[in-house]
């Protein structure tokens, strides 16, 4: 089974940074037009586009593209869409730096993200959103010692998480097989993504699309969720491991298909929780018939 941890620390990671050199920036109204941060500076772009001295004086440039390789979603849980893509950067030498960003779209405009470097001269395949918030980047690097005269062929995948407070990423880890402190984890500390669900008649149901069907709990009791086809809001109540869900609401839209009355029926039947050391959240259901995992 494949679980997921936070490698240590990333949400301590210095805003400062990202909160000076944001300051002052222009209304963006797309990705192409926002403000980013690589290497501590700032990078504004136009129409994807950006091209600083050096040093000042210098004829040499710092050159950064919008590259692409989009993927869309809801980082910070406002109901818009934002962006994550692939930015390269040239610095004057031969290399072809590539990094990946955000741009979080806001009322005011999109507001970029600091980006992460992925390496030189690589060779990006697709940028897709894994289980919750998880963004997984797939490209092909060379072999260690390698000369970059030859062509990348050793495929990669490095799998992260956005912070939307400092708006930097976290690395996640792959096949993670423990280590959670389930005394330490709470139900408002993550947004949680819908895996299966187990009866104890055999039964198994699980999502057609991972990370589609999320659940969000905050400190209020209230919740919200997405599924595959609205969003679900309401509340909740906890008593030590007891938990129910009181009446919920979502939108209207109407999707041929949906999974989204199987995910709210064990939202409702749901009874009593418990976390695991893979750091999965377990709901065990009413009259123990089984139970649901998110991780």
């Amino acid at each position: 089974m494949l679980g997921v941890v936070l490698v240590g620390g990333f949400f301590a990671l210095n805003s400062y940074i990202y909160n000076e050199k944001q300051g002052d920036q222009k209304i963006a109204l797309n990705p192409r037009e926002a403000t980013y941060v690589i290497n501590s500076q700032v990078i504004e772009l136009t129409n994807g586009l950006s091209e600083i001295e050096a040093t000042p004086g210098s004829a040499s440039k710092i050159v950064t593209r919008y590259f692409g390789n989009e993927a869309e979603y809801d980082f910070d849980g406002d109901g818009r869409l934002d962006t994550v893509f692939l930015l390269t950067q040239e610095t004057g030498g031969s290399g072809v730096f590539y990094y990946v960003a955000v741009a979080l779209n806001k009322e005011s405009g999109y507001i970029g993200s600091q980006g992460l470097l992925l390496g030189d001269r690589i060779a990006p395949q697709t940028t897709e959103m894994g289980t919750g918030k998880i963004v997984i980047v797939n490209y092909a690097d060379r072999k260690p010692g390698e000369s970059f005269d030859v062509s990348p062929s050793v495929g990669k995948s490095i799998w992260l998480i956005l912070d939307p407070e400092t708006l930097q990423f976290g690395e996640v880890a792959q096949n993670f097989e423990g280590e959670a402190d389930p005394s330490r984890m709470s139900l408002s500390m993550k947004t949680w993504a819908w895996i299966n669900a187990l009866y104890n008649d055999g039964r198994t149901i699980a999502p057609k699309k991972s990370g589609v069907f999320t659940i969000t709990f905050s400190e209020g009791g209230k919740f919200s969720a997405t599924t595959d086809c609205n969003r679900v809001s309401g509340t909740y109540s906890v008593n030590k491991d007891q938990l129910s869900f009181g009446p919920m609401a979502a939108t209207k839209m109407y999707c041929e298909g949906s999974e989204e009355g199987d995910f709210t029926k064990l939202l409702t039947d749901t009874q009593s929780y418990q976390f695991t050391s893979k750091g999965e959240l377990i709901l065990d259901l009413k009259f123990d018939s089984g139970s649901v995992t998110f991780r």
